[in-house]
């Protein structure tokens, strides 16, 4: 059975010092692949060489998330473009992300918009897909999408409104869920509205989970295997068979072959 993480930013503070188990976790979970999700310049460089160290494991994903645009330093942006670029031409990229908006920082909404389009106008210059932040803001984000020449759409951790999911899955794009998909109902509504064939699992890792069975633990890759469990069950399907159709949706979205 291939079971896939889409979502893990490997390269966050709180996991450093902890890699070592963590890829010894993803190991021992029989985990296939993980998307390392990148959040800023330093991020970017260090997931590749994650991605570098631990081939047919870690896949990177490169860009800047809304939280950071306040502390871009000068010239950053284009730097961080240019490194994506560059790295492009060697195939180490599986998508742009993390990427988006977010309500919480209306005060930079400006600069949110314009590092944001540059991400999207990158992705279609590279045609790769993207990884979408779009906390408070899915409805927006989801209309101006459609302006973009972006083939392949993640929406990461989407919770609501629930008629822009209906949009996004007309649209094709894909949702990811983690391990609130065990204890939310909410979430578990999303997942029951969203065909299996869109859906994707993620850990988001290191974010902690508070509620049972993961409360107050560092977040593993393993954890996949209770949101597989989950899913299943509100499919109804056997759990192989829902990790296989999960593991092709894996391969079309980030264009990656598992082994």
């Amino acid at each position: 059975m291939k079971l896939v993480d889409a979502h893990i930013h490997l390269s966050d503070a709180e996991y450093t010092g902890h890699l070592t188990e963590v890829i010894a976790d993803a190991k021992t979970a029989g985990m296939s692949a993980l998307v390392t999700s990148s959040v800023d310049l330093k991020s970017c460089q260090n997931d590749v060489k994650l991605a570098e160290e631990y081939p047919d494991l870690i896949y990177p994903a490169l860009g800047i998330h809304p939280w950071n645009v306040n502390f871009l330093k000068e010239d950053e942006l284009q730097e961080t473009i240019d490194f994506i670029l560059q790295q492009s031409q060697k195939r180490h990229i599986v998508a742009i992300g993390e990427i988006g908006l977010d309500y919480k920082y209306e005060t930079i909404w400006e600069k949110q918009m314009f590092v944001f389009d540059k991400m999207l106008r990158l992705a279609e210059q590279l045609c790769l897909p993207v990884v979408i932040h779009s906390r408070g803001t899915t409805d927006k984000i989801v209309d101006m999408l459609q302006s973009y020449n972006v083939k392949r759409v993640l929406l990461h951790w989407f919770s609501h409104p629930m008629e822009t999911l209906s949009k996004a899955i007309d649209l094709g794009y894909f949702i990811t869920e983690g391990p609130p998909v065990v204890y939310s109902n909410g979430i578990r509504e999303v997942v029951k509205q969203t065909p299996i064939t869109n859906l994707l699992p993620e850990t988001d890792g290191p974010v902690i989970y508070r509620k049972k069975p993961f409360s107050g633990q560092l977040t593993k890759p393993s954890y996949i295997w209770a949101v597989m469990e989950a899913i299943a069950e509100i499919k109804n399907m056997p759990v192989y068979d829902a990790a296989e159709q999960i593991a092709k949706n894996f391969e079309v979205f980030f264009n990656v072959k598992l082994r």
